[in-house]
This record gives structure tokens, sequence and C-alpha cells, in this order.
């Protein structure tokens, strides 16, 4: 049997050789477009077959078929010269004028996607490596699943990436409470590689779907919306393995609406979202909300739109950083908005390395749901697992440490790590709901000589990746 690990660490080395991909977002990027290909190649091979009428969108000498699938067929200067001037342009000018949904998807894909490959030779070993992977066999599927979750997880380490990708320990914890089911629209206005919709998917098919007709239904109450080509051209990938036949997903910056137009017909049931916090948004785009609400933290104007999105009775979760929690003004008055016309129920509160090595800013979970006033708020302190100082790359949060939060869930009573706020301390506190823990002391960290020494290095290293980006975009200039 083939070891499907094995067939990505080899195709990883041979992109290794070629001069052309430089860092892993590159090397993600070019892995990305060509599994994209194979899948949407393996993909038309079993509709053609299953549906009479079918017709791929791909002209047929761009299909993966045609040019990719011989092991011996094109490969050095023709290979790559055909991919640069014949398939990418091809691709980027697929005709959309019939509406079809699949080819519209493929065109935006490869609007924002490049070739970093300059060598053909090492393109054909690429491309044979891709063929012994069979994306319409379920076993094949679902081994390369686990390796397409490894491959996303490098994204959080790979330049400016680590935004796009929440550990799946903390989208299947928020999936299974929010529990969204068959029929209930759900969306991700921020959704980068597509981690919560695919744990929407997993929850929902698990316990829902029985049919065609049931699956159906599923693909077309899935809806996200990101507008970074790469976690685009990922996320499309992702909900194809998870057999979303034709995603609907949005190449689009979902703060550029005007906010009033969003009405009763774009509500939804079901929000799952970690929106982009820490950066500021594109020029203008605060525009879209009302005079009282304007700001340019992403953060709080996506808390805004979300709120906006869910239906009365609709249910969320979200992943927010400690900024949204508190501050006066603009975002004061957010706050009150969200306490006014959502059921903030539960806060819970992360250690600060949750995100290591993106972000190493505190953050929390919210769940709530809208059309009813916050009277009290729950908080709950998730502590780090014993002898972990910190979450890193190599020690991620895992989802068996949730399980004292889901057997406290449903029987709530105040802890060490279980507080709970009424509104009105909340209300005069200027809905500041940045609330510590009263149940644990303050203490100073006195660290070893060698985490002194680590941390300083960490720091350094920081500091070169930071060198490194300017470097790049200076020489680019």
């Amino acid at each position: 049997m083939k070891n499907i690990g094995t067939i990505i660490k080899r195709l990883q080395n041979i992109m290794r050789k070629d001069t052309g991909v430089s860092g892993d977002a590159q090397r993600i990027e070019q892995i990305g477009w060509m599994i994209s290909l194979k899948i949407l190649g393996d993909k038309d091979q079993e509709l053609e077959i299953i549906q009479d009428s079918y017709v791929s969108p791909i002209p047929t000498e761009l299909q993966w078929q045609s040019w990719a699938a011989d092991d011996e067929g094109l490969t050095g200067d023709a290979l790559r010269n055909f991919i640069d001037q014949q398939l990418f342009p091809g691709l980027k000018n697929l005709d959309i004028s019939t509406g079809n949904r699949r080819a519209l998807i493929i065109r935006e894909i490869f609007e924002g996607t490049n070739n970093y490959m300059k060598n053909g030779t090492c393109i054909r070993q690429v491309l044979n490596e891709l063929n012994q992977i069979d994306f319409n066999s379920s076993e094949d599927r679902h081994i390369f699943g686990d390796i397409y979750e490894t491959i996303l997880r490098d994204l959080q380490s790979a330049g400016n990436y680590g935004e796009f990708y929440t550990p799946r320990a903390l989208t299947e914890f928020m999936t299974s409470i929010i529990n969204p089911r068959l029929g209930e629209k759900v969306l991700d206005p921020a959704c980068g590689t597509g981690g919560f919709l695919t744990c929407a998917i997993e929850n929902i098919r698990k316990q829902d779907v029985q049919n065609v007709d049931d699956l159906k239904v599923l693909q077309d109450t899935i809806h996200g919306m990101e507008f970074k080509p790469l976690p685009f051209m990922l996320c499309v990938t992702n909900l194809i393995l998870h057999d979303i036949e034709v995603p609907n997903l949005d190449y689009t910056d979902s703060l550029n609406r005007e906010y009033t137009s969003i009405g009763a017909k774009d509500r939804v049931d079901v929000i799952l979202a970690n929106p982009p916090f820490g950066a500021s948004v594109t020029d203008g785009v605060e525009t879209n909300f009302p005079l009282n609400y304007r700001t340019t933290e992403s953060a709080d104007l996506f808390l805004l739109l979300m709120i906006r999105y869910l239906k009365d009775g609709g249910r969320a979760a979200i992943v927010l950083p400690d900024g949204s929690l508190t501050g006066d003004g603009v975002k004061q008055r957010i706050r009150q908005h969200w306490l006014e016309t959502c059921n903030l129920h539960t806060i819970v509160r992360l250690p600060n390395s949750v995100f290591q090595p993106y972000a190493s800013v505190a953050t929390n979970l919210l769940f709530f749901t809208k059309g009813e006033q916050t009277k009290e708020i729950w908080y709950w302190e998730h502590q780090l697992p014993e002898g972990v100082k910190a979450y890193s790359k190599t020690k991620p949060i895992h989802a068996a440490e949730f399980t004292s939060l889901k057997e406290w869930w449903y029987n709530r009573q105040e802890s060490d790590q279980a507080w709970k706020v009424s509104i009105d301390t909340l209300t005069a506190n200027g809905y500041n709901l940045d609330i510590k823990n009263p149940h644990v002391k303050e203490v100073a960290h006195t660290y070893t000589s060698a985490e002194l020494l680590e941390l300083l290095h960490q720091s350094f290293q920081k500091s070169d990746e930071l060198l490194q980006t300017l470097r790049k975009e200076l020489a680019g200039g």
C-alpha cells in the first residue's frame, strides 16, 4: 500500500531542488495549485461517470488528464512553457458567462496564484508523485486529509500566514458546543483555509446526512468568505476533500460591503470564526459601517459584521483578542451594542501562547446568541497542561484539554477556573469584558537562566525574520 505521507515528503524534497521556489509560503502555494488541479481532475472524471450530462468547465487541453497524468508526457522546458503560457492564462480567463459556479471558483483560484517552479524536469517529477494519489478513493482521500491538515498547519510559521490557521483543537471544541445541524446556514466571514467550515461539515455529516439530497442541502448551507489568494485556494481544496462538490466560497473581503445592505435574506443560523486581529483594514473600508462604530481595527469591525449577519436566535462561537474586550470610545460602543443585542453567555480565556509562533497576544473564545440581552457572563480560564509553560509548534493545544470545560458547560458552578459577572457590574465598568480570574492572585513569574536564554533566542529569531521580510520587500520594491 502506498504511503501518502512519503509521497508528499518526496514531492517537497523535489521542490527544494528548484531555484524558483523560495520559502514555505511559496512551496505551500505551489503544492496547493497542483493538488487543486489534481483533485478537480479526479472529481471531473467521477462526475462524468455519475452524471451523463456533466461537462467540465476546464477546456480539454487544460484538464489534468491531458497534460499531467501521463508520467512520460510533457517535461522539461516544454512543460514549464505550457504551464506559464497556456495553463495559467487559460484558467485565469475561464468563461464564466454561463454562471457556472465551478468555473468561477477555478478562475478565482488562478487569478491570485503563481507557478514558482522554473525547472520543467522537477515539475514533471512532482506531477508523477501526485499521480500516485487517487482523490476518488475514499481511503486515499482520508489519509491525504490528515496530511493536508499538516500542510495547513505549516502556514502558521510561513511568513504572515499564521492568521489563516486556527488550531484544530479549538475549531473542534467550538463547533461541538455550537453544534450546527443540517439545514442551518453556517457562515465564516474570514474563513482562511476552512478549518471551521470543515469542522461544521463533519459535525453535520456525522449526525444528519443520510443520502445524496442531504449532502446537497449541506453543500448549499456552508458558506465562507476569504480575500487572500493562498488561503482561498487551500480552503476550496479543503472543502472539495470533504465532499463539497462546488464549495460556496466568496473570494472577497467581507468587510467591503455596506453594513446596512446585509438584510434578512443574508442572515444565518450559525457563525464560527477567527477573524483577523491586530491588523488595520483596507483604506476606506470603515466607511461601510455606521459613523458611531467606525474604526480601523479589523477584529472590532468583524465583530459588528458577525452580529449583523446572525438572525435572531442564531448562535456564534468566535475567537477575539483581549484588545477587543476593553478600551473606550468606539470599542466601548461596539461592546455595548453587542451586549444589548446578544446574550454573550460564555467567555473562555486562553493562555497567550495558543497561536504561537504567529502571535503571542492573549485570546478568548466567545459564545453568544443573537436576539436577547446579556444578563450575566460566565468566564472559564483555560489552564496550560501540567508541566507545560507555554504552547509552541512542537507543543500545541490538544482537544483532550477541553474535557473538563465540556463537563462544566452543562452544569455550571463557580470554581478556581470559573466565575460569573452580572451585566450591572459590566455596565458600571464601561462594558469592560476583560475580567481577570478573581480566584487567582497575580504571581510574578520567575525564569531560570535557561528559560531567559530561550526567550532571548526567540526574540532574536523573530527580529531576524522581520529583517528578512523587510529586505525582500525593499529588494522587490
